[in-house]
């Protein structure tokens, strides 16, 4: 019974490592554990699902114990044993009275010794459990609560969980005597000299792996989301707007009559023909000027998709204007006396708007010239103070260069100075570094004969075991020939149900691939009536779209008539007086703002020539201090040459008198 209890507290400890608060949710997690654990009991199921629904309810309560634990006494223990603790803790929190002491005990000592006698001896403690887990869990839940319904029962349970922990301290001392194991004697055996050492297989070439191929991304073959968004979004607003038109039309002027009398239709129509009679349509008209951008009346081949979408979208149309015209029939009001009211308030406000955006237009411009002419006088100041600047940067580096000169000629002075103290131990340097060198190259060439001989005999041993390894692959590579005549007319003899020889098997063959054929033919001419009926739909939907589509071009011819007086419209505007005042402001700040870029040209010329004036002076006056500086060197030279002369002859002398004695 205590392997069982063993088993089961170590599967609900597995699936609550799988468990992700922040992805899964508990009924989420529960059905999943439960088809996880079918092949169990329903007694042991239902008791895993309750240990993993009551420790994730309760994970706040379980945290504030484990943590504090593991940050204490548990500095050596697991992270993986942290759901097993867990468990525990609920049980003794929740399940100890259901469960009982017997039951309890068992699951304790099913599970490792050391770990459960230090956290029970951990969680029991009066210490603990009044002051500071007491605390922790008031602030997640009533005080009073916690008092009453966890605090009270685990101090009333706290005597016979000490006994526990003495049984489980026994067993641990008891555990810790280690046996002394019985020493084997040595048994003598005989040498093995006979038998052969097992000659290793070569080791084969290794094959090379070929690169994995990078797969094409899935997003090259999908349309963008972007895309589909936005024609989405054209759809609604379509359809908002043809929704907020047919309520315009219809359910307009309800409380008044919209039937107009007998006399007030025979006016209007005499004033109709009193106004036709005055057009001219007999004048000649003229063709007008040819268009710049002709339309492009070439057919534009459709999918099928796009045939069926656009049919149904004249479809749709056309049962709108039937059903407004039967609207019409029973008595609706027609709002074309409304609408021409509201295209002439349009035309209006649209005029005034027009006004008023060229007037902000013109005047935005005008603050643009405003705040120009304002940042060109703070570049002149600016340029004031740079031009102060630089000369006081100048004196200071003209300054800095005459010390700097001074220094170095200091510094050449001091150098030859040392120079000549050096002479002497310079020689015996150069002397010692040829020796070291010349040792170094020997070394160099014996180490590198060694290195080639040692290479040789490495290429000469790997070709011998690859001759050696060919001809025994060679050997294998041979095909072991062996005859073996088959009667396909009789069956293997293996006494089996679906036995059948080669032949049998052939014809039963033969019969399924001629069904399957007959099957594929009756498939191909479904297909083909299907074709046919869609081609003839299509056909039907084109008509539609053809006609439908000549009545849109008679509606854009109209709509280019309504952009043509829009047009004149803004003419009119662009005749304002105070645009026209505007305008002229506007030439005037933008003359002004000529004239001083072309005063601060002028003067960026002047500075420029300048600049370079003094650039040359500088330089001039730089190039006769170095030549007076390089003939000062000079000079010093020759006086230390002069003074060298006398003393290298004497040496002459010297060696010669010392040769001819020798």
């Amino acid at each position: 019974m205590a392997q069982g209890y063993a088993t089961l507290i170590k599967e609900a400890t597995l699936l609550l490592d799988k468990f992700n608060a922040e992805k899964q949710c508990v009924e989420e997690f529960t059905e999943d554990a439960s088809k996880a654990i079918e092949n169990l009991d329903a007694l042991d199921k239902k008791f895993i699902l309750d240990i993993i629904s009551g420790c994730i309810e309760q994970k706040k309560l379980l945290d504030v114990v484990i943590n504090v634990f593991y940050a204490q006494s548990g500095k050596y223990l697991l992270k993986a044993d942290r759901n097993q603790l867990a468990i525990i803790c609920y049980f003794s929190m929740f399940l100890i009275d259901d469960l009982g002491l017997e039951c309890f005990s068992k699951i304790v000592n099913s599970l490792d010794i050391k770990k459960m006698h230090k956290f029970l001896s951990f969680f029991f403690n009066i210490t603990n459990l009044s002051t500071w887990i007491q605390g922790e869990w008031s602030q997640i839940y009533d005080a009073a609560y916690v008092e009453r319904n966890w605090i009270a029962p685990l101090l009333r349970w706290r005597p016979e969980i000490e006994i526990l922990m003495a049984q489980l301290a026994s067993r641990m001392s008891r555990g810790s005597q280690f046996k002394k194991a019985t020493k084997k004697n040595t048994e003598p055996h005989e040498f093995s000299l006979t038998k052969p050492k097992a000659r290793p297989l070569p080791a084969p070439e290794p094959i090379p792996l070929q690169e994995k191929h990078l797969l094409v991304p899935t997003s090259t073959y999908r349309v963008p989301k972007e895309k589909q968004v936005m024609e989405e979004v054209k759809q609604r607003n379509r359809q908002k707007a043809e929704q907020v038109l047919y309520k315009a039309n219809t359910q307009q002027f309800k409380c008044a009559n919209p039937q107009k009398s007998e006399r007030t239709k025979r006016v209007m129509s005499q004033i109709v023909r009193s106004h036709d009679a005055q057009l001219k349509f007999d004048s000649l008209h003229t063709s007008g000027t040819p268009a710049t951008h002709k339309p492009n009346n070439l057919p534009i081949r459709l999918n099928t998709t796009a045939i069926l979408r656009e049919g149904a979208l004249y479809n749709r149309q056309v049962e709108e204007e039937l059903r407004r015209m039967e609207q019409l029939v029973e008595g609706a009001g027609e709002p074309s006396s409304f609408l021409q009211w509201q295209k002439e308030m349009r035309e209006r406000d649209l005029q005034e708007q027009l006004a008023q955006v060229e007037r902000r237009r013109l005047e935005g411009r005008i603050s643009y010239e405003e705040a120009a002419l304002a940042r060109t006088r703070i570049m002149e100041r600016n340029q004031k103070t740079a031009l102060l600047k630089k000369e006081e940067t100048a004196k200071l580096m003209q300054r800095y260069a005459n010390k700097r000169l001074q220094e170095e000629k200091e510094m050449r002075d001091l150098v030859q100075q040392v120079a000549d103290g050096h002479k002497n131990s310079k020689a015996a340097k150069v002397k010692l570094q040829e020796f070291k060198q010349q040792i170094v190259k020997e070394v160099s060439e014996q180490s590198g004969e060694l290195l080639r001989q040692a290479l040789e005999e490495a290429q000469a041993e790997l070709s011998r075991k690859f001759e050696i390894i060919r001809q025994i692959r060679a050997i294998e590579s041979v095909p072991l020939i062996r005859h073996k005549f088959v009667d396909e007319t009789e069956t293997a003899g293996h006494d089996l149900l679906g036995e059948m020889s080669l032949t049998e098997l052939r014809e039963r063959l033969a019969m399924l691939r001629d069904a399957e054929q007959r099957e594929h033919q009756d498939r191909r001419g479904h297909i083909l009536e299907d074709k046919k009926s869609r081609e003839q739909l299509l056909l039907e939907q084109l008509d539609t779209i053809a006609l439908h589509r000549t009545a849109l071009g008679q509606a854009a011819a109209r709509r280019q008539e309504e952009k043509r007086a829009r047009r004149e419209l803004q003419q009119g505007v662009a005749e304002d007086e105070r645009v026209v005042a505007l305008q002229r402001r506007l030439e005037e700040r933008q003359q002004e703002r000529q004239r001083l870029k072309q005063r601060e040209k002028t003067k960026a010329k002047i500075s420029e020539q300048s600049a370079t004036h003094a650039l040359k002076s500088w330089n001039h006056r730089k190039q006769k201090l170095e030549e007076q500086h390089w003939a000062d060197l000079e000079q010093r030279l020759e006086r230390q040459v002069q003074q060298e002369a006398p003393n290298t002859l004497a040496q002459k002398k010297n060696t010669q008198g010392l040769d001819i004695n020798l």
